[in-house]
């Protein structure tokens, strides 16, 4: 299925959901593997809601060395030149917890392309720097290495990313719980359910809160609590 541009408009609407219902969406839709275990936040506080631009890594070798460019147009900085505000730069390293081929003088690229994230199944360098460049990162962990476990080989491709799919264009929803991958092509009627079931989560809370019963009365929501919610409140 091909790649859908996700405009800004939905991608806003993202910025304002939990990652847990986008998860709990996106499962329901039959995509199970949408969550990148053991990425974490490493800007907290700051949410990501942008489309995928992909950067893939291979384990080093002297002759994979050999054939791939180096210096301004090597794959990084290939990865990062398709980045823009709305997107955001997501790394391959092949689940290395200290792989990392970026660091804070090359992020400049991606601060002055004004993206909205780095999101890498390995580990960010130079964290304290890179933390005040403006857009969210998501990580294994922090590293003082560099190119030990990998290097950058291809942009813009198909990757997999702490062991889940991510295609050109998904979006990336993350926030201090991690990192869920929404398929680019059903972007649009995730973020539809899950407006209207976070919606529904907090009026079944306020009918908890007022009847002083056990949640399981009303929790989860059912479709009928979705439509007397939506009825009550005047929506269609």
């Amino acid at each position: 299925m091909a790649a859908i541009e996700v405009p800004q408009a939905i991608l806003d609407r993202y910025k304002q959901v939990c990652s847990a219902t986008v998860y709990s969406a996106v499962r329901n839709r039959g995509a199970n593997l949408c969550f990148m275990e053991d990425v974490v936040c490493m800007t907290p506080g700051r949410r990501l809601a942008a489309r995928a631009r992909t950067l893939r890594c291979l384990p080093p070798r002297p002759d994979l060395r050999a054939e791939v460019v180096i210096g301004e147009h090597s794959p990084e900085y290939r990865a990062m030149a398709l980045c823009g505000p709305g997107d955001v730069l997501v790394v391959d390293t092949m689940r290395q917890a200290y792989s990392t081929v970026l660091g804070d003088v090359k992020l400049l690229q991606l601060r002055s392309r004004r993206a909205d994230g780095f999101v890498t199944d390995g580990a960010i360098r130079d964290l304290d720097v890179v933390s005040g460049y403006g857009f969210s990162i998501f990580a294994q962990r922090r590293t003082p290495t560099a190119r030990e476990y990998g290097d950058a080989y291809q942009e813009n491709v198909d990757i997999q990313c702490a062991g889940v799919l991510v295609r050109p264009g998904d979006v990336l929803v993350g926030d201090d719980d991690g990192v869920v991958v929404v398929p680019s092509h059903m972007a649009e009627e995730v973020i539809d359910w899950v407006e209207i079931h976070e919606a529904a989560e907090e009026y079944v809370k306020e009918k908890i809160l007022a009847e002083g019963c056990a949640p399981g009365r009303y929790y989860p929501p059912t479709d009928a609590t979705k439509e007397e919610m939506l009825r009550l409140r005047g929506r269609p």
